[in-house]
């Protein structure tokens, strides 16, 4: 009986390994070519022309800076130190004049503001961004929405 069950076996064909081997050198180089084909953009790829590689050149918007007179701010009750203060406002060349007319209001709510500041604020490293935040919101209430887009601080020193 073991001659029988030998002969009874399934012959293995002798192309199976060969065109194993021929799909999996065709599966190899055709997912090669698409990798290609897709990381240098020729599939799926963004479109580029010749124009898209010039220099961009910037277009910044059309602003006008109104400058905030230099304040000298007294702080503390006996302590004698002082805040020099110097800014400018970012505006639309449009609203420059609307805001020059409003300078008087907007020194009298910056002054306000900077003598009710805690000494120990002024001397946090990180308390500018937070006061030009605060001065730039009451500066904006003060002239209206959309008149003034920013505040630059130019000169800030404590001593």
């Amino acid at each position: 009986m073991s001659d029988e069950e030998t002969d009874q076996s399934p012959e293995v064909p002798k192309g199976g390994k060969k065109g194993f081997l021929i799909g999996l050198i065709l599966a190899f180089g055709l997912g090669s070519g698409a990798f290609y084909a897709t990381y240098s953009g020729m599939i799926l790829g963004p479109k580029t022309d010749v124009a898209d590689h010039a220099p961009v050149k910037n277009e910044s918007p059309v602003v006008s800076f109104v400058p905030i007179d230099p304040m000298i701010i007294s702080l503390g009750t006996g302590n004698r130190q002082q805040l020099r203060f110097n800014a400018q406002l970012e505006v639309d060349p449009a609203y420059t004049a609307d805001v020059s007319h409003l300078m008087p209001r907007i020194l009298d709510i910056l002054n306000g503001y900077l003598r009710a500041v805690d000494i120990t604020e002024l001397e946090d490293p990180a308390a500018l961004i937070r006061l030009r935040a605060q001065m730039l919101r009451r500066v904006q209430l003060v002239t209206g929405e959309g008149y003034v887009r920013d505040l630059l601080i130019t000169e800030f020193v404590f001593s």
